[in-house]
């Protein structure tokens, strides 16, 4: 049986869920782990349960937008070498940002969080 353009989104997409439901279990201070496309637009997303939203919903498509849109200016620069993750760091929560092919990991960690790199190594294996 050949799969039509419809079930490989759909394959994908479950597999993106079931990526950001492995990188949550990675560590008990991982808030979200979610996938945008290259429009910033949202692929899928899973927030750690009983957590309350740090940003509303038109302040998370901002955020999403101004990350693809820094992603995609920085993808034609390879003065650098390539790009293998960014981290914002902020009072709440710290930002882990991760590109896969075509695709953004945006990932929330709490900031008490004191072992990021071993965080950040453990996520790349899963994606």
């Amino acid at each position: 049986m050949v799969k039509t353009p419809s079930d490989k989104w759909k394959n994908n997409i479950l597999k993106y869920k079931k990526q950001c439901q492995t990188i949550l279990e990675v560590s008990n201070n991982i808030r979200y782990a979610g996938v945008i496309n290259n429009y910033g637009r949202t692929l899928t997303g899973v927030i750690k349960p009983n957590l309350k939203p740090l940003l509303k919903s038109e302040d998370v498509k901002h955020e999403f937008f101004i990350t693809s849109t820094l992603l995609s200016l920085r993808k034609n620069n390879t003065s650098f070498g390539k790009l293998d993750h960014i981290l914002l760091k902020h009072s709440k929560v710290n930002v882990l940002i991760l590109q896969k092919s075509d695709v953004t990991f945006y990932i929330s960690i709490n900031s008490k969080e004191k072992s990021l790199e071993k965080i950040i190594s453990s996520i790349k294996k899963t994606i």
